[in-house]
């Protein structure tokens, strides 16, 4: 994978440019690839409604929507050097090329690993830089959940497989389905509201935010669970450890 370690985008529309050139060097069955493109649309979205009324703070949400990136980007450099990223979003990168693992799979679970895990910690640090309580931010964090719970229908309509394809589908539907977008959000808020409230406590807050990682990526380890019936052709290639 080439090198994509750049100085960290400071705009949303830095952000959209960094996302497309990653997702114009990866090969389009990349599990990494296929998170970036769903992340991309969302993050375009976004940019569009800064602009139009739609957020109460476009200025706060843009640096929320910069800092929520920027999450995404280091785990993405830090594999590309070689280094390690945190355990939420150590099991796409590994299994990103296996081929028993469905696109919708990759897509949910990059999104359960950035929802679960970087959303909390991009909260807290707007709220940080900006000197802000977090009630200032609750608004707008709903109005880019109402943003999120449309690109989650799209993904599903878009990456399941057809109504000719259940039978195979069976599995697949009761894994991608017992992910809920909804549940991952307010959990992502009340692991915000509790650093918040341990940030004098930094030993605390820092053992806090490590035990939110590691679960979450145990729920990205669940839903990239190979499934026999979802095999790639065989040219394409497996997953390395």
């Amino acid at each position: 994978m080439p090198t994509h370690a750049r100085l960290a985008p400071r705009t949303v529309q830095s952000v959209v440019a960094r996302m497309s050139a990653l997702g114009a060097a990866l090969p389009p069955r990349d599990g990494v690839a296929v998170f970036n493109g769903v992340y991309l649309s969302v993050t375009e979205e976004v940019g569009r409604r800064l602009t139009d009324g739609y957020f109460h703070d476009p200025s706060a949400t843009q640096e929320l929507d910069v800092r929520f990136a920027e999450r995404y980007l280091a785990a993405v450099d830090a594999v590309t050097t070689g280094g390690r990223p945190p355990a939420c979003w150590r099991p796409l990168f590994q299994l990103r090329r296996h081929p028993g693992v469905r696109p919708v799979q990759f897509a949910l679970a990059g999104i359960n690993a950035h929802i679960g895990h970087d959303l909390a910690l991009a909260l807290l640090d707007t709220c940080r830089a900006r000197d802000l309580e977090p009630d200032a931010l609750e608004g707008d964090f709903d109005r880019i959940g109402a943003l999120l719970t449309g690109m989650e229908e799209r993904i599903r309509e878009e990456l399941m497989p057809g109504p000719d394809l259940l039978d195979v589908a069976d599995p697949l539907t009761h894994l991608v389905g017992s992910w809920s977008l909804e549940k991952a959000r307010d959990a992502a808020w009340a692991a915000f509201r509790a650093l918040w409230g341990l940030r004098g406590v930094p030993e605390l807050a820092a053992e806090f935010a490590e035990r939110v990682d590691a679960t979450v990526g145990l729920v990205g380890r669940f839903l990239l669970t190979p499934l026999p019936s979802a095999r790639r052709p065989a040219d394409d290639a497996t997953a390395r450890p």
